[in-house]
């Protein structure tokens, strides 16, 4: 698996202050959503997460969803949005891919509309 690079974490703080500030103007509870779909991302240890054919860790994959969301927010307004333009492809064009523990692959568009259905906030 690959190592965060510093250009994403230059991009992260760098565009932190972009997000935080649109995040803001977000509806709680979208906001909210989105965040806890984060965390569920976080929480999948044991997984990897495929990007253009590439492999990372949880904490890689969160950190380009963040950055992603950072760079887009102005796009995100509904966790919906943020699934459907944000977390489901690359800007390849290719679906962002989670390869379970015992081998399974699912997209990360129907891990995080199965983790936002399960959300009751």
């Amino acid at each position: 698996m690959k190592k965060l690079p510093a250009i994403l974490l230059f991009l992260l703080l760098g565009l932190s202050f972009q997000h935080f500030a649109h995040a803001q103007a977000l509806p709680v509870d979208e906001k909210q959503k989105i965040e806890a779909l984060i965390k569920q991302v976080a929480a999948l240890t044991d997984a990897t997460f495929i990007r253009n054919g590439s492999a990372y860790n949880a904490t890689i994959a969160v950190a380009f969803l963040q950055a992603k969301w950072a760079a887009n927010a102005a796009n995100v307004n509904t966790a919906r949005d943020f699934i459907d333009k944000i977390a489901s492809i690359s800007g390849a064009g290719k679906p962002y891919l989670i390869r379970l523990k015992d081998g399974r692959e699912i997209t990360g568009r129907d891990f995080l509309l199965g983790e936002l259905q399960k959300l009751n906030i």
